[in-house]
């Protein structure tokens, strides 16, 4: 049975998502029904059918009364609101229903798993928002909070360890029906560890072992903690929060990184790490495995350090990144646009061979929801070459390559930003044989860029207004580019 608390939710997501027009959205990036979101969450597959929740504040376009907002999809482009899943509406979640995933399980159940926060005053009388893990059934509309909730709390973690940074598990079921779960731990100490833990019924919780930890380095709480197989390798995929700088492949404050190395069944060792973006959006993503066996990941297209910006008279914040396949390849961790969008693809428009000079723009290559393939070919003399995307009155988004340096600057400081953060990426590239490859999503309020076979990527929310989607070329030196461009075509 539904909660008063849910029903008043879901109806006041029915009503308001009404008055948001198809255009004031992405074409196909999701966005809440209606008000904030933040982490995508229970990305999973459930009959026959791609489900992904969010963390939503449905009554305000800031963060708040976090509930769990759903949507699903057949092909992961075209997306259906259904009704919020999750309401803060018990004690031990009355603070919020936090991050969480989702399972489908055998018997045609979906199970949920998520962080509830609990307002408590110790013995010492000081207040403290207690983390602790719940679980909920469901059929893919309603689900059931678990009469065992919670089934994870501070008892079950290590000694020392945190009682109200103990947040975010992500769930999965063994072919032998055993459950694991992987969650993010502060030690105590103001750095992260990833635990992970055992259960037969996704009710009674056993630890087996802490699998990572940051022990100072590589930022301090490790937030969003995924674990998976992914070619011959394991990734532990984290998202740290109060990173230093390290050259050009982290950068200041939360990031997100995968940690890759190898798996015994009990205890993980790590051989490198990875950033899995180099944007200003990206935070907080999961993954799932499709049934055809390839691993999607979708995640936050916003970070913290710039979601007070909210365009006046908004009835939506926030969006989530388009899928993104993985792979493993040239001991990386690459990511590509799911092949779906490619059935949406309309109007191409090709050119090859051609030169740049100053400023150069191509009949037919413009727009706001394009999928744009570029091949990059500089001369020994060749300073840099850019492309400005968006373009229009005082508007403009770039992506310069400096060859020489083998570096991308990727700079929205005139993309509609009315809020002074920092708004530049510097990128190292490997260019092959001197060619660089790019590929660049945009979708009305965002740009996605690929580099190569997707070895970089990096995301970025603008604010340009629509009609603005003028494109140039732009060359010091001597330059040839390959162009193909598609119109993207989502019918509302």
């Amino acid at each position: 049975m539904t909660s008063a608390m849910l029903n008043r939710a879901r109806e006041y997501e029915a009503q308001q998502q009404k008055t948001i027009l198809p255009r004031q959205r992405p074409g196909f990036h999701l966005t809440g029904a209606v008000g904030w979101v933040n982490d995508p969450n229970g990305f999973s597959f459930y009959q026959n059918e791609y489900h992904l929740f969010y963390q939503s504040n449905p009554y305000d376009v800031h963060w708040g009364s976090i509930h769990w907002g759903h949507a699903k999809s057949t092909d992961l482009v075209r997306w259906e609101y259904l009704p919020a899943a999750l309401a803060p509406d018990m004690p031990y979640d009355a603070m919020g229903c936090f991050s969480g995933s989702g399972a489908a399980l055998p018997d045609g159940r979906h199970l949920l798993m998520y962080t509830g926060v609990e307002r408590v005053t110790r013995a010492d009388g000081t207040q403290a928002e207690l983390q602790a893990q719940c679980i909920a059934w469901g059929d893919g509309i309603n689900y059931e909070k678990d009469e065992s909730n919670p089934v994870l709390t501070a008892a079950d973690l290590p000694e020392g360890a945190s009682d109200t940074d103990f947040r975010d598990p992500k769930l999965w079921q063994e072919p032998d029906g055993s459950f694991r779960a992987v969650l993010a731990s502060d030690r105590g100490d103001g750095s992260g560890q990833v635990l992970l833990y055992r259960s037969d019924d996704a009710r009674a919780w056993e630890l087996v072992s802490v699998l990572d930890q940051s022990n100072g380095k590589l930022g301090g709480m490790w937030e969003c903690p995924d674990f998976f197989p992914l070619g011959d390798r394991q990734v532990l995929l984290v998202s740290p929060m109060n990173m230093e700088p390290s050259g050009l492949e982290f950068h200041a404050g939360n990031n997100v990184i995968a940690l890759i190395g190898s798996f015994d069944g009990r205890n993980f060792h790590r051989e490198q790490a990875q950033n899995m973006d180099y944007g200003l959006d990206f935070y907080a993503p999961q993954t799932m495995l499709a049934p055809d066996g390839r691993r999607i990941l979708v995640g936050w297209m916003q970070n913290w350090a710039t979601c007070s910006f909210v365009p006046a008279g908004a009835k939506y914040f926030g969006q989530l990144t388009l899928p993104r396949e993985l792979h493993w390849h040239g001991g990386r961790i690459c990511q590509q646009p799911i092949r779906e969008l490619e059935a949406y693809r309309k109007n191409r428009v090709v050119y090859q061979n051609v030169f740049v000079e100053r400023e150069t723009v191509l009949a037919g290559i413009r727009g706001s929801m394009i999928d744009l393939l570029l091949t990059l070919r500089p001369e020994p003399d060749c300073a840099f070459l850019q492309i400005a995307l968006r373009q229009g009155g005082c508007h403009e988004t770039t992506v310069t390559y400096f060859p020489g340096e083998q570096r991308l600057c990727l700079d929205r400081s005139r993309s509609g930003y009315r809020f002074d953060v920092v708004h530049t990426r510097e990128i190292a590239v490997q260019p092959e044989d001197g060619t660089l490859k790019l590929r660049l999503i945009l979708d009305r309020f965002s740009l996605e860029l690929f580099v190569g076979r997707g070895e970089q990527t990096a995301s970025v929310v603008l604010f340009t207004p629509e009609q603005e989607d003028g494109i140039a070329f732009r060359a010091r030196g001597n330059a040839e580019i390959d162009v193909e461009k598609y119109d993207l075509i989502i019918e509302p």
